[in-house]
């Protein structure tokens, strides 16, 4: 089942409500994705992608997952 970057946006948006995102990518399988948000302030970069792909609420687990591959920025508001 594909995914499109508006759905991946849509969950994102969901678990960083004040965050800027910004997802690129159209094949249904490949995106990336830049989520800039205060919550990342003080934590590292694994903490920060985990926090994100926990808000993917699954959709990147195992083979069975809608998102294939994801290009993943993270960073606190400068």
């Amino acid at each position: 089942m594909a995914i499109t970057a508006q759905e991946i946006e849509t969950l994102l948006r969901e678990g960083f409500p004040d965050a800027t995102i910004t997802v690129q990518g159209d094949d249904g399988a490949h995106f990336a994705a830049e989520v800039i948000d205060a919550s990342f302030a003080g934590k590292n970069r694994v903490q920060q992608q985990r926090a994100v792909y926990a808000a993917l609420k699954g959709k990147m687990d195992g083979s069975n997952g809608a998102l294939h591959a994801l290009a993943l920025t993270t960073k606190a508001p400068a």
